[in-house]
Parts: C-alpha cells; structure tokens; sequence
C-alpha cells in the first residue's frame, strides 16, 4: 500500500511560515530579555533559581529551530526543536489556565504582546504543531520547479498573515469583551 506523500512546496512553505514564526517570537523575547523573564516567572512553574536559565535557554531553543527547519540537512532536527518549543509553551499555557491564573501575558509577544491567557492559545500552538509536523517533511521526491518557489513564498506569505490575523484577534479578544459590556 503506497503512503500518501506531502507535495514539497506545502511542507516547505510550512516549513519556512513556522521558521519566522520562532525566529521573531525567539527574537521579541530576547530583545527584552527582563521582560521574558518576568513572564516566565509569572507563569510560577519553575524555582526561583532556574527563571533566569529558562528565559535565556527557551529562545535560544526557539531561534535554533526556526533557522533548522530552514535547511533540508537540518529540517528533521528543527521539527524535534520546534515540537519541544511549542510542547512547552503549551504545557506551561494549559497547566496555568487548569490553575485558573488567567490575567497573566502568555510571554509570546515579548514587550509588546499583552495577549492573556485563553484556551485559544493550546489551540493555535496546536495548529503550529501540526503546521511543524508537515513542515519537517521532506515532501515528495519530485524536483521543485521555479514556480514551485513562488508557491512557496505565496504559501508562506499566507500562513504567516492567517498568523497574525489569529494573534491580533485572541489579543483583542478581551477588550472586546470589555467594551460590550
């Protein structure tokens, strides 16, 4: 029986929207590292002691992934990176969320985010899972053509504007609320 094979310009365009997507959220936390930490720390999941490493290590981890799963010799190591990222991430969202501590910053925008906690977070770090999951395929064997690169970049393009359509309305979302009432 012959397995379905993924089309390369899907898993590379997966691939490379989940690459900016780590690389900028690696690149937000560490440009305001203090901030970074604070969140960790407000997350209240670590010792005092390991906040500091853990904030340092998370978008060191976060960074390598992206620029991995860029290359097709390292594109199976960024899949495992990017998966224990958002493994992670996600844990940490969902065990605060059980806990009820909801009117924390999920730490994912860095200084600028200001997105709280919601059950629509494990949701969109579940898509990013799977959009790693086909992202860290090889695709078919077929050899990409120069159109196929612009499908790629169209491709990329899309996912990442679906993206930040997704982060701007969860960051909404709670104002929103606010002004109904």
């Amino acid at each position: 029986m012959d397995t379905l094979a993924l089309d390369p310009v899907l898993a590379r365009a997966c691939g490379a929207a989940l690459a900016v997507v780590l690389l900028t959220g690696a690149w937000q936390k560490l440009r305001d590292l203090a901030v970074f930490e604070a969140s960790v720390d407000i997350y209240r999941l670590l010792p005092e002691a390991l906040v500091p490493l853990f904030a340092r290590a998370f978008p060191a981890l976060e960074a390598l992934a992206g620029v991995a799963l860029l290359f097709d010799t390292t594109r199976s190591a960024g899949l495992l990176m990017a998966l224990a990222v958002l493994g992670v991430a996600t844990a940490g969202v969902i065990a605060n969320l059980l806990r009820g501590h909801t009117e924390i910053d999920c730490g994912c925008g860095g200084a600028e985010g200001h997105t709280t906690l919601t059950w629509a977070l494990p949701v969109r770090n579940t898509l990013l899972l799977i959009v790693a999951v086909l992202g860290g395929q090889d695709g078919s064997g077929r050899d990409l053509l120069w159109i196929d690169y612009l499908s790629v970049a169209g491709g990329t393009l899309a996912l990442l504007g679906i993206y930040a359509a997704a982060n701007q309305l969860m960051a909404n979302h709670p104002r929103l609320i606010q002004l109904r009432n």
